[in-house]
């Protein structure tokens, strides 16, 4: 979805909207594991993605392996995740703006005070959720297995 999509199908939600973002490049176990995680938290999961120039910024030249398109339909195919928007930022301050969640989640490589929009939620009387990620499974550990 576009930001303005993504907008308006909030507004139709009934229930407590999540919103969990981040690269996604090469799904894994500990995704699933917090995108499932996440949608428990409410009554529809939606997951920002960084756009591919955003991901080539903030993870090296080299990435990301798939496309923002193929990485979007993988995550949309998930029966957790109810909608996917993609982001142009290096954050996805301007997501959490206008789509306004009610429960802002991230995997336990963050805390509630480095989750980028957790403070707005919060203003709005919303839950910050930090997941335990489950223990080796990472992108980046996954491509350095790859090149040997």
């Amino acid at each position: 979805m576009t930001l303005e999509a993504a907008a308006s199908w909030r507004r139709t939600v009934r229930g407590a909207v999540v919103f969990t973002n981040g690269v996604f490049d090469l799904l894994h176990p500990g995704h699933v594991d917090v995108l499932d995680r996440a949608r428990r938290e409410g009554a529809a999961l939606i997951v920002g993605i960084n756009s591919d120039a955003s991901v080539k910024r903030l993870k090296g030249p080299e990435r990301p392996i798939r496309t923002a398109s193929e990485r979007a339909v993988v995550l949309a195919a998930l029966e957790a995740v109810d909608a996917v928007v993609l982001f142009e930022e290096d954050t996805p301050i301007e997501l959490v703006r206008a789509l306004e969640p009610d429960v802002i989640v991230k995997g336990g490589d963050y805390s509630p005070d480095t989750i980028v929009g957790a403070d707005l939620v919060t203003a709005r009387g919303g839950r910050v959720v930090v997941i335990p990620l489950v223990d080796g499974h990472s992108t980046t550990s996954t491509i350095e297995k790859l090149r040997g």
